[in-house]
């Protein structure tokens, strides 16, 4: 048996969700849905109470789907503007505020003085250092990680678990635990950058698709129909170095880099994004809005979560969980 399918999995029994928008309505859902209680904090109770029974409606079929908690009641959550009411007795806190430094630091701050040194508290920030978003943090920063997942959370299981500078090792394996008890398959980042990893690789996509488009070399759907019917299909499944490892033959990637390598020094590829000009803006609309035609966004959402589950059902035939993330500490 490998180490990944006996890796410990804690399901906290209550999650405090800060902040109601599209990912603290996504967090919200996935607790649900693992028979977790949730408490959503957020100045405006009334609206987020409106948009999160709205997320868990869109949601709720396709985490049927895959799969809910024997206990998982889609009914057991609360929102309110009281942060100690949010927070009491919560065994994980996860932070979803506006993706400001200051911001984020005087909230972190604040849950810290609320709450016990042993309940951990997750940042979603998709780019900030953890040490960054603890200093402020006088009770217990060594807790505060970054815990930051991606759109659609309720679906989609990576979460990339970062530590700062005071984080312990029992704490990271803690915070693998947690997350691990909500479905999720937490990968433990060995060092603080900025973007962590899959942002940081997403980017560099998203840049050198908005040259593309800004050079006239190819529409929005033209890029999108590249990543959909070549590379993404394989990335499902094998990721990248994976990918160019079975591109080298019967001798793998050594052969591939003596192959191509050589081509890596190329300027075909552009570091820097484009300048984010209102022509590229009204291109990148225009091509977007095409594509969506005339389909609302809850229409394409649940287009994409029928498909991710039937995509995520799918990549675990292929990749058991005997073969799942290892362990980052």
């Amino acid at each position: 048996m490998s180490d990944t399918v006996k890796q410990q999995q804690t399901r906290p029994e209550r999650v405090a969700i800060i902040g109601g928008g599209v990912i603290g309505c996504g967090w919200a859902a996935r607790a649900l849905a693992a028979g977790t209680r949730v408490s959503v904090y957020d100045v405006d109770p009334d609206a987020t109470r409106a948009r999160l029974s709205q997320a868990i409606d869109i949601a709720w079929p396709a985490m049927a789907q895959r799969g809910l908690a024997p206990d998982a009641d889609r009914h057991a959550w609360s929102v309110t503007n009281d942060l100690d009411q949010a927070v009491a007795d919560a065994d994980l806190v996860q932070e979803n505020v506006p993706e400001r430094t200051e911001l984020k630091q005087s909230v972190l701050a604040d849950i810290d003085a609320r709450v016990a040194p042993d309940v951990l508290i997750g940042s979603s920030t998709s780019g900030i250092k953890p040490t960054e978003l603890a200093a402020h943090a006088t009770k217990a920063p060594g807790r505060i990680v970054v815990a930051h997942p991606f759109n659609p959370v309720y679906l989609l299981p990576l979460v990339e678990i970062v530590g700062n500078s005071a984080t312990s090792q029992a704490t990271r394996t803690h915070a693998q635990a947690l997350y691990r008890g909500l479905g999720m398959k937490p990968l433990v980042v060995r060092a603080e950058i900025e973007g962590h990893i899959a942002d940081r690789l997403m980017e560099a996509l998203w840049r050198e698709a908005l040259h593309l488009v800004n050079d006239g070399v190819a529409t929005t759907e033209e890029i999108d129909a590249a990543v959909v019917y070549g590379a993404g299909l394989r990335w499902s499944l094998m990721g990248t170095f994976l990918t160019f490892h079975l591109a080298g033959g019967e001798q793998g990637m050594r052969h591939m880099l003596e192959q191509f390598g050589p081509a890596l020094k190329l300027p075909w590829t552009k570091l820097e994004a484009p300048e984010l000009t209102d022509e590229l803006i009204d291109r990148v609309v225009a091509g977007c809005e095409h594509q969506a035609a005339g389909r609302s966004v809850a229409e394409l959402e649940h287009r994409r979560d029928a498909f991710l589950t039937d995509l995520l059902n799918l990549v675990e035939r292929y990749w058991p969980e005997a073969e799942g993330l290892p362990d980052r500490i």
